[in-house]
């Protein structure tokens, strides 16, 4: 009687293993004067230095750009190209996002995806990162006779919250709640002028407010840790970093930080002495197996045979874009007499699993009459001859696992399981 027993034990590897160690990101950032003044990218850089990571940048940042004409300016492409980025900052044109969703999805939608198609085609691994931006002090009084949800700052402020986190679930990508940071502390530090007098630009306290949102989604980890405050008076730097942990690092999967990491599962069907491991994991872009045998496999769902009974320790490590997960099932497995066949000396069938070919000696005067292929369910498949120098000819059988019933001119028979490779 066969019998397996499974025991889960999930190891969290990848970046969550780093979240106290030194990093190094690399950034590019394209925007307008919302990423410009008071030279955001700087801004990032000083504060993380302030704990010990390193971000290295570049960006493109002229004044009042929309996302169409990024998407279609060679200057942005060359700077896409120029290096293997781990993020790129896409901001929109202050007011767009938040115009009617017809406008946005003829103007914004196609122009996001093209940015994030033509970075993925340099890098796989870059991960877009959208910039979510805020609605002015008093709403967008230009143009709030044509659109009234533009005409108070909370109406213009939900509807650019609402398109970047379209945007960002379209195409794969994080997003930087800035906008939202800028919320809470309009309802909870009041006092804080966020605004330039313009009442859309940011303040030094805004563009700090950003960069310690930034800071969170890039690194993954806690503003309130950043000694850095620019310009700012202690308790007013203490209350923007408070904010930044508020909304963004303590809700990273909100705005899709870790969303996409890989998560190693499998499941186990064990066929007489045969089991098949079924990858079940998320967001894998590669599979390595130990079946705690001294054998291994990258096969995404493997199958695979003990050779003798015992408890074994299977191990999925999947990873993507450098980050890993890990996760391990005991199987204890005794095997049934099948396979331990003695009726008659001592087969060698060699190499198991096996290519297109496979030697096949019997000592002795035992003469093979035949060689009949059925699956592990004891469907026949076919035939196989027996060649020169003990050599069969497995060309023909697909991969997988097979059994092969070796029968003898005396009429004694003996079952292998063979695994073609």
């Amino acid at each position: 009687m066969k019998h397996f027993t499974l025991i889960l034990l999930c190891l969290l590897w990848g970046q969550n293993a780093l979240k106290g160690q030194a990093q190094t990101e690399k950034v590019l950032f394209v925007g307008n004067s919302y990423t410009g003044v008071n030279n955001l990218p700087q801004l990032v850089k000083d504060a993380a230095l302030s704990v010990g990571d390193t971000l290295l940048y570049d960006a493109h940042t002229p004044g009042g750009n929309r996302l169409f004409q990024h998407a279609a300016n060679p200057v942005v492409m060359q700077k896409i190209f120029a290096d293997t980025w781990d993020h790129v900052v896409l901001q929109c044109q202050s007011q767009e996002a938040a115009f009617p969703i017809q406008q946005v999805q003829m103007d914004v939608f196609p122009a996001a995806k093209t940015l994030c198609d033509t970075m993925r085609v340099n890098e796989p691994c870059t991960r877009p990162i959208f910039y979510m931006t805020w609605g002015r002090k008093n709403g967008d009084q230009p143009n709030c006779p044509f659109f009234p949800p533009l005409c108070t700052y909370e109406g213009m402020d939900s509807l650019l919250n609402l398109r970047y986190r379209i945007m960002a679930e379209d195409n794969d990508a994080f997003v930087s709640p800035v906008g939202a940071v800028w919320h809470y502390i309009r309802d909870n530090y009041p006092h804080i002028e966020l605004y330039q007098p313009d009442e859309s630009h940011p303040s030094q306290a805004g563009s700090y407010a950003a960069a310690c949102t930034f800071y969170s989604i890039i690194f993954e980890k806690d503003p309130t840790a950043i000694t850095y405050q620019y310009t700012l008076a202690d308790s007013i730097a203490d209350q923007i970093r408070a904010a930044a942990k508020a909304v963004a690092f303590d809700s990273l999967m909100k705005w899709n930080v870790g969303k996409y990491r890989p998560i190693a599962d499998f499941t186990i069907v064990q066929t007489a002495d045969t089991f098949q491991f079924q990858q079940q994991a998320i967001n894998a872009g590669s599979y390595h197996w130990d079946f705690g045998d001294s054998t291994t496999s990258t096969d995404p769902s493997p199958v695979h045979i003990f050779q003798q009974g015992g408890t074994y320790t299977i191990t999925l490590v999947v990873e993507s874009c450098g980050q890993f997960d890990t996760l391990s099932q005991s199987v204890n497995f005794t095997p049934t007499a099948l396979d331990e066949s003695i009726i008659l000396p001592n087969i060698i069938l060699f190499p198991n699993p096996m290519g297109d070919s496979f030697s096949l000696e019997v000592p002795g005067t035992h003469r093979i009459k035949d060689l009949v292929v059925f699956d592990t369910q004891g469907k026949k498949i076919g035939h196989l001859e027996l060649g020169g120098n003990q050599q069969v000819d497995a060309s023909d059988l697909q991969q997988g696992v097979y059994l092969l019933e070796i029968q003898f001119d005396n009429g004694q028979r003996v079952v292998r399981k063979v695994w073609k490779q």
